[in-house]
């Protein structure tokens, strides 16, 4: 180790081991490193980096005070507070899959596996802070967000043949600011020229990213498609897949490409939100119920654990009983009811009082105890709304709707589309969702089970155009159903008022067939479904 670089570089260690801290301590004053800070927390290590400026922090992955190395690193690239002169080091004993994915989605300037000697640790700390000192200029123009200025300072740096040993890295952060000055189309070329000398897996994502920046989706589809079948560029290639798709607005398939990731690198919280948000907008109530669980399973004592991850999860598990059927209503509120109790064990301090009567009213209208419910609602603090979080406003919404009081629901949901608007954290697809629940809901009055059991009254009565209306306004709300799209094709079959021609009555037939050849059907579903395609075939 170069005695210059040690005595001059800040370090922060973050490890809650007392032997492993020990024998780092030893290990850095044996290099000559004299400025070290240590810290046994996430929390801790997050307050240190906000305050002070540090050169080189080593973390262990897993902290198992809070199990959080992972997300520690996650949020600070996340929310921009790691300065990109920093290195950052991974440390861990476990080599598992998971974790070597999350090394390859994360990205750290290193990783260390346990156990190693100061002779490998003087190896890989001399090389990270050497390429760290060789960019400095750059990364410091990055650090105050003067963007222009650093990707000047890069292409001075690529013109200078003395830092060669440098250009991988150099070529690499040229890239990444050609596209983050909205240079597009030079990003394009860029990355393409890279490509042509050698298929480096960055180069191919960057030119990805280009081709979606400038609507050239085709390209960019056709690109990631390859590169999803790639170890390396697997995670990155799905979150590209699902960018794309929410950017025609193709939900569904959005949805399938965040779920495949969220397998593959379970432990990414904000993906498990992207699934939440996705699953809402089309409507997959099962979804939304797995992503919230995940959620609580892997924020679990992290800076992540809040109140409010334990509420999402009853809340998904109340739409999705609303949805689902008498078999499996029970056990649907009986797991809401147990992450309530979980909530309540986990944070006994939170004053979320409003919220679990919500959550309660829900419950009880489940169970046809509606006077009950409005009467827990009747309890409910005057529209105080700008002190509660979106999800609970969301939540009070539906509650209100599902008992007959649409004026107070929809005037919630104003409420939640205005803030929306004027907070950018929420994103855009919680105020499509927003959006859609609110034009659903000015047409649609009944809840999910309502709608069908009215539809079958209509159709068992022989009214077979109010039956068809209906029906489709069941499967608006519950795509996923197979008991609402057999009833739906059913109706359209039977409805000879129907132009089976028409775009939008054969969209609605595809989609149904779908819906039903995915699923698995009982013996009377399945027989009737047999009648029905008959039917539509002699139709056509």
């Amino acid at each position: 180790m170069n005695p210059q670089i040690s005595k001059e570089t800040k370090v922060l260690v973050v490890d809650d081991q007392v032997l492993a801290k020990g024998y780092m301590k030893y290990s850095l004053e044996e290099l000559g490193f004299n400025q070290i800070t240590y810290v046994d927390r996430a929390q801790h290590a997050l307050n240190k980096i906000r305050h002070e400026h540090y050169d080189l922090i080593i973390c262990s992955y897993n902290l198992k005070k809070d199990h959080d190395g992972y997300h520690l690193y996650d949020q600070l690239k996340h929310n921009g507070e790691l300065e990109p002169s920093t290195a950052f080091i991974f440390i861990s004993a476990d080599t598992t899959s998971d974790l070597v994915h999350s090394i390859v989605e994360l990205q750290p300037d290193d990783f260390l596996a346990k156990p190693f000697t100061v002779n490998d640790l003087d190896k890989r700390l001399t090389k990270v802070l050497v390429r760290k000192r060789a960019l400095k200029k750059v990364y410091r123009y990055m650090g105050k967000g003067q963007l222009s200025k650093a990707l000047a300072e890069v292409e001075l740096f690529l013109s200078e043949p003395k830092n060669a040993e440098f250009f991988p890295l150099a070529l690499k952060t040229k890239g990444e600011l050609l596209l983050a000055c909205g240079h597009y189309e030079q990003a394009k070329e860029f990355y393409q020229a890279i490509i042509n000398v050698q298929s480096f897996t960055w180069a191919q994502l960057g030119l990805v990213n280009a081709h979606i920046r400038l609507n050239e989706d085709d390209e960019a589809e056709k690109l990631v498609l390859e590169l999803a079948f790639k170890s390396d560029s697997q995670l990155a290639a799905y979150d590209l897949l699902s960018a794309l798709h929410i950017k025609q607005k193709d939900f569904d398939v959005a949805l399938e490409c965040v779920v495949m990731a969220t397998e593959i690198s379970p432990r990414n919280i904000r993906r498990h939100r992207t699934a939440l948000d996705l699953s809402r907008i089309t409507h997959d109530y099962e979804t939304q119920f797995d992503a919230a669980k995940k959620i609580v399973r892997f924020a679990k004592d992290s800076i992540h654990d809040k109140p409010e991850n334990y509420l999402n999860v009853a809340r998904a598990g109340i739409d999705f009983a609303m949805t689902a059927d008498e078999s499996e209503t029970y056990n649907l509120l009986k797991q809401a009811n147990e992450y309530v109790k979980q909530f309540k064990s986990a944070f006994p301090k939170a004053e979320l009082h409003d919220q679990i009567k919500v959550i309660d009213a829900r419950l009880l209208y489940l169970q046809d105890e509606k006077e009950n419910a409005k009467a827990l609602l009747d309890q409910l603090a005057e529209e105080n709304w700008e002190l509660e979080s979106m999800d609970a406003l969301l939540d009070k919404a539906k509650a209100f709707h599902e008992l007959g009081l649409y004026e107070k629901s929809n005037n919630i949901m104003d409420v939640i589309e205005q803030r929306c608007k004027k907070d950018e954290k929420q994103g855009s697809l919680f105020l499509h969702y927003v959006k859609q629940e609110k034009q659903e809901r000015s047409t649609i009055k009944q809840t999910p089970k309502e709608l069908n059991n009215t539809a079958v009254a209509f159709y068992r009565r022989g009214d077979l155009e109010d039956a068809l209306r209906v029906f489709r306004q069941a499967f608006t709300v519950m795509p996923k159903n197979i008991a609402i799209a057999l009833n739906l094709l059913q109706a359209i079959t039977m409805n000879e008022n129907t132009n089976k021609s028409d775009i939008s009555i054969q969209k609605l037939i595809d989609n149904c067939i779908r819906v039903i050849e995915n699923g698995e059907l009982n013996d009377e579903q399945f027989e009737r479904y047999q009648k029905v395609r008959e039917m539509l075939h002699e139709s056509a």
